[in-house]
């Protein structure tokens, strides 16, 4: 993909205080630790609040600061890069408030608004790097690299006459290369299957949208769903415009898939919710110590206020998906079904700096409806909190709800009276336990190693003209096209090559289950997401636990 979010910060590891540091970041790490320890009280005593005469940093503090940076200047014994050492000091300390409290630099702010707001510019293609070739997978309709003529398929050998095709180039690299301000050109070498000769495109960049909503379709004549990947500052729209035609489509049930969904922007949460609840429904409220408690309602402009509704989570569902999810159990307007959310409810605000970095600082909680933190505890530390969602697989709990245990301390109730719980997270009201399907491990096994998703953008971009004419539509694609034994055997001849490993033994229900998969990766290279979930989802549990019980639920 062109866009790419920074990485998360990981937590600093201990050094062995007996043996020489070998490295830049095991000789800092114990000033950036000391460092952390005194800046993080600082922060919570003088951000958080407005300064007092006892809340003051005192001399004494900022000396001791000083008095170590000036030891650093004088002694050390190589020379001293100064912003990567305040930077991952300012990161350090920031964790020792909370685990989502975080500093930006000014670069990674583009970036993260680049995401919120919808759009970046660029050329508009998402690519994929194969065999160390930069593989354009799709073109964006109307971008500047369709104008161009670039397809699907092209791969990119050069960009400004620099060779970028075996050398290595990473994802981050090609963006860099790809990526700039409107207006501005950027020229590309491409080889194209079955052509010889290498074309050159000048590409003038443009605004390029971004969406959130991936797909929206209809699994039957009554239900409806829509997937979204994150909550930005389009979302609201995109869901807008897709439930209306999935209304005029015959909807009257919908599902709305939030597995995965980090979260993203308060506000694009509760325009969701405002679109399913009456007015003046209660959607979320924050308390923090020092900012004022804040409640948000529903208004009366909702388009869909009556029909069922499901809400899909997992436990990478956090923060806005939470938010969305809690709302719908707690105002008893639907069903929560999958497995236990991931437990963000901690409100940040950006705070910008003088140099266009800035931090995120933790200024409240948000709270369902019922009164249930959506927070999890991070008492222990970050690293434990992190590691706990290791522990719900070691525990069980992706595999039974009976697993699950839950404080009495913290026992809620929706409007209708049914009991909830806090304590971090959202249990949703219909538990599907992960697949541990032990037919299909053989079959997970070829999904899994990779190579099957360069086979069928292969498949895909050699036999693009015939697949698009027999189906021309991502509708005609999912309910037409069929995965012959000929192209499964040739997919199991190429893991075999690839791999330099057997093909595992398969019964009926993983070669079924392989040749589901591999339609839905075809159908993606050719129609997006439009080509690949109204696939996937044919047998995937959590929905189809979801149609069944909107069926079934008053």
């Amino acid at each position: 993909m062109e866009y790419q979010e920074p990485a998360t910060p990981t937590p600093a590891e201990e050094t062995t205080p007996k043996r020489r540091p070998r490295n830049w970041q095991q000789i800092w790490m114990p000033l950036w630790l000391s460092l952390a320890f005194v800046a993080g009280i600082l922060l919570s005593t003088y951000l958080l609040q407005p300064p007092k005469a006892s809340n003051r940093i005192s001399s004494k503090q900022m000396h001791k600061f000083d008095e170590v940076l000036e030891y650093v200047n004088m002694y050390y014994v190589d020379s001293i890069d100064t912003d990567k050492m305040f930077e991952e000091a300012i990161r350090a300390m920031l964790q020792t408030l909370d685990p989502h409290s975080t500093y930006a630099t000014a670069e990674e702010n583009r970036s993260l608004m680049e995401t919120l707001e919808g759009s970046f510019e660029g050329v508009g293609i998402q690519f994929s790097i194969m065999n160390d070739t930069v593989m354009v997978v799709a073109v964006v309709t109307g971008g500047p690299s369709e104008k161009v003529g670039i397809r699907a398929g092209d791969r990119i050998i050069s960009v400004d006459g620099k060779k970028i095709a075996g050398t290595g180039i990473a994802n981050n690299d090609v963006m860099k290369l790809l990526r700039g301000k409107r207006n501005t050109a950027v020229t590309v070498g491409i080889k194209r299957q079955n052509f010889p000769q290498t074309y050159y495109y000048t590409i003038i960049r443009d605004v390029i949208p971004t969406y959130t909503v991936d797909v929206s379709y209809m699994i039957d004549k009554e239900t409806g769903y829509i997937k979204i990947n994150q909550f930005g500052g389009t979302t609201a729209q995109e869901f807008h415009k897709a439930l209306l035609t999935l209304r005029m489509q015959g909807m009257t049930k919908l599902i709305i898939d939030l597995r995965g969904n980090p979260g993203g922007l308060l506000e694009a949460a509760v325009q969701i919710c405002d679109e399913l609840l009456p007015d003046r429904e209660l959607i979320v409220y924050t308390e923090g110590m020092r900012i004022n408690s804040e409640k948000i309602y529903a208004t009366r402009y909702g388009n869909f206020e009556k029909g069922k509704v499901a809400i899909l989570i997992d436990d990478f569902s956090a923060s806005a998906s939470e938010i969305v999810a809690g709302t719908v159990q707690d105002n008893d307007r639907g069903i929560v079904v999958g497995r236990r959310s991931f437990g963000k409810g901690l409100v940040q605000r950006q705070i910008d700096l003088s140099d266009s970095s800035s931090i995120r600082l933790t200024v409240a909680r948000y709270h369902t409806p019922s009164g249930r933190c959506i927070q999890r505890t991070y008492k222990d530390g970050t690293e434990q909190y992190y590691e706990e969602m290791i522990k719900r697989y070691e525990r069980g709990e992706m595999d039974s709800a009976d697993s699950i245990k839950f404080d009495q301390n913290l026992r809620y109730t929706t409007k209708k009276g049914r009991v909830v719980y806090g304590g971090g997270g959202i249990m949703p009201d219909y538990f599907v336990a992960i697949d541990r399907d032990s037919t299909l491990t053989s079959c997970y096994q070829v999904i899994n190693s990779g190579v099957m998703v360069q086979f069928a953008f292969d498949y895909a971009n050699q036999h693009h003209e015939a697949l698009t004419k027999a189906y021309p539509t991502a509708t005609a694609f999912v309910a037409n096209m069929k995965v012959n034994d000929q192209t499964l055997n040739s997919l199991l001849q190429f893991y075999t090559t690839k791999t330099k490993q057997k093909v595992p033994t398969m019964n009926a229900a993983s070669r079924e289950e392989l040749r589901l998969w591999l339609k839905a990766l075809i159908g993606r290279n050719l129609y997006q997401d439009k080509g690949f979930y109204p696939v996937i989802n044919q047998t995937d549990k959590v929905v189809l636990k979801a149609v069944e019980k909107l069926k079934t639920e008053n």
